[in-house]
């Protein structure tokens, strides 16, 4: 069994994607081409913003609006403590300190009493301004925008949307992706929405910044790229990878809705086992991971080895919160407790998942965890 088949999407869509990539190779254009515009403007459509700007990756996607914005030294960024490193990764990059927050116990998003809590600590006992507030929707839930974007206007603040996981997520009707003042998203291949190497993007509605991002991505080029008129990065989103992209969107809304199928059966074949994922009734997750939560580090442990007895992988997500990682030490500031992040790093558990799974592999696998929890 495989943690997310790649081969069976590939082999269900195999000549759509091969003829996508053979296009490409005919007409040699690798970078520029006009396949990276194609995406773009899908994208912006989809996601029912003005602008969209392919990059390299979702870590340079995150990093590219903090430059645009101009955060740096003296700035604070607010990031929830239960996420992938690159979330907090670059807030120092760009010379900025990252404040790590507290997440819900239930829905694994950042906890928005623990987000003001830290906002109020940093404004009031430090030297740093608030300036912005990394809101991660993890495992493909959309993270609370009201109470985020109400937090973030107290305070002057903006909100980056990391929606490196929820591609194709629905927040009251709007998806995700413009959810923030600037989105981003991942276009790793185990996303919901995944290319065959490294890539990203950034969507935004605000012109100015958009411009801005344009040419960050692209070593600050101004009329071509040989008039550099800012510091920026060579973070473009190659031919390739755009062409395989634009033949997955075709297929994008009916492997969501299988996700959803797959969610739903395990949901209820292990919801008085475990810990099962809570969606909230204004949300529609993209389902990027299928995560539960066992008693403890103990139970983790048993269910693992059991697992793998059966022949069926898991994958832990996350082992470590975000302010004990060696990286940050001396380059962040303790504003919170986060002791929920600490105790779901313990028991956490990622099961087999993707939108090919069979009902017959749905339940091998709740079998196995339900043997390993009694």
């Amino acid at each position: 069994m495989e943690f997310r088949d790649l081969k069976r999407q590939y082999q269900a869509h195999r000549q759509a994607i091969d003829d996508a990539m053979q296009e490409v190779i005919r007409g040699t254009h690798f970078i520029g081409g006009p396949q990276v515009g194609q995406l773009e403007e899908r994208l912006a459509a989809f996601a029912g913003v003005r602008h969209c700007i392919a990059c390299g990756n979702g870590t340079d996607a995150l990093q590219l609006a903090l430059m645009a914005w101009e955060i740096g030294e003296g700035d604070a960024a607010f990031v929830p403590d239960f996420t992938f490193f690159s979330s907090g990764e670059v807030v120092p990059l760009v010379g900025a300190v990252p404040v790590f927050v507290d997440v819900d116990p239930l829905t694994y998003n950042i906890d928005c009493n623990s987000l003001e809590k830290a906002v109020e600590f940093v404004a009031q006992h430090t030297a740093y301004q608030p300036k912005a507030i990394v809101a991660v929707d993890l495992f493909g839930q959309p993270a609370e925008y009201d109470r985020i974007r109400a937090i973030a206007d107290r305070y002057d603040m903006l909100v980056l949307e990391d929606a490196a996981q929820s591609f194709g997520g629905i927040w009251k009707e709007k998806r995700t992706c413009s959810l923030g003042d600037i989105s981003t998203t991942s276009f790793f291949p185990s996303k919901p929405l995944g290319c065959y190497g490294d890539g990203g993007a950034v969507f935004t509605d605000n012109d100015v910044w958009a411009e801005r991002l344009r040419s960050l991505h692209v070593h600050g080029k101004g009329g071509d790229k040989y008039d550099n008129i800012r510091i920026g990065m060579n973070s473009r989103l190659d031919t390739l990878q755009a062409a395989v992209l634009l033949a997955k969107m075709d297929f994008l809304e009916e492997e969501l809705t299988a996700c959803a199928r797959v969610a739903d059966r395990y949901t209820a074949r292990l919801k008085d086992a475990v810990q099962t994922p809570h969606i909230l009734e204004d949300r529609y997750s993209a389902w990027a991971q299928y995560v539960v939560c066992l008693k403890d580090n103990e139970e983790r442990n048993r269910t693992i080895a059991c697992m793998k007895e059966a022949g069926i992988p898991s994958a832990v997500y996350y082992k470590k919160p975000m302010h004990l990682q060696t990286a940050f030490s001396g380059k962040q500031i303790e504003a919170v407790s986060c002791a929920v992040t600490e105790g779901i790093c313990k028991k956490c558990l990622a099961l087999p998942f993707h939108p090919y799974m069979e009902d017959a592999e749905i339940d091998a696998v709740c079998e196995s965890v339900k043997k390993a929890v009694g």
